[in-house]
């Protein structure tokens, strides 16, 4: 099992320390930065190269929603899961469509947050009942627009067919394998349909997918 290397920010000692001693008992997962604060993380990053990062939202000189948009824009392919005491549908629609890969709440157990990363790793996103619950809300209330879309916008049986299945959990390479196309393809459809709806990554994709009632 390959090791997944993890970086923390929250300005919360005792919590950032909790939280790493909660998850020393599954060997695959390994904590290579901790930060007080979102710049001292953006700092780190390029020495300790995690794959995922754990962020809180509050903190000094800069806060997580602003590090999560520049790790979305400098670090992309760094997975980033909010880990938050903020139980508020508005951080979860503004981080999951601003590069963050899984909103947790801090009441979450260890082994949620265990999956989480896993899951991040694998999928590209986790979304549990808590972000399903916000998605549902937004299906049902239609209350924005899409952002630099309209309802006109045409996507083809095979884009829908890639995001129906991204929205089931399924990874590029599985994905190929049911449509018999390359995971090449599936990537490269998965990243236009990426920069049409300007979402950050795969998560913000199935969250935009499942919000705006684009699969069936």
């Amino acid at each position: 099992m390959s090791i997944i290397k993890v970086a923390i920010a929250d300005d919360h000692k005792i919590f950032r320390k909790g939280v790493i001693l909660s998850l020393r008992q599954y060997t695959n997962i390994k904590f290579v930065l901790e930060a007080e604060n979102g710049e001292e993380l953006l700092m780190g990053l390029p020495a300790a190269e995690p794959d995922v990062v754990l962020m809180d939202l509050r903190m000094p000189v800069k806060d997580g929603i602003e590090a999560t948009k520049t790790i979305g824009k400098q670090y992309p392919h760094l997975h980033v899961i909010v880990l938050t005491m903020y139980e508020d549908e508005r951080f979860v629609s503004h981080l999951m469509e601003n590069g963050a890969n899984g909103y947790l709440l801090k009441s979450a157990d260890p082994a949620e947050i265990k999956k989480a990363i896993v899951e991040v790793m694998a999928r590209g996103y986790y979304l549990n009942n808590f972000v399903n619950k916000v998605l549902l809300k937004k299906s049902h209330a239609r209350t924005k627009s899409i952002p630099s879309l309209t309802n006109e916008v045409v996507i083809s049986d095979k884009e829908r067919e890639v995001l129906r299945l991204l929205c089931m959990e399924f990874t590029a390479t599985e994905i190929a394998q049911k449509m018999e196309i390359s995971p090449r393809t599936v990537e490269a459809i998965k990243d236009r349909l990426m920069e049409r709806y300007n979402v950050k990554n795969t998560a913000g994709l199935v969250f935009f997918a499942v919000k705006n009632n684009l699969i069936d």
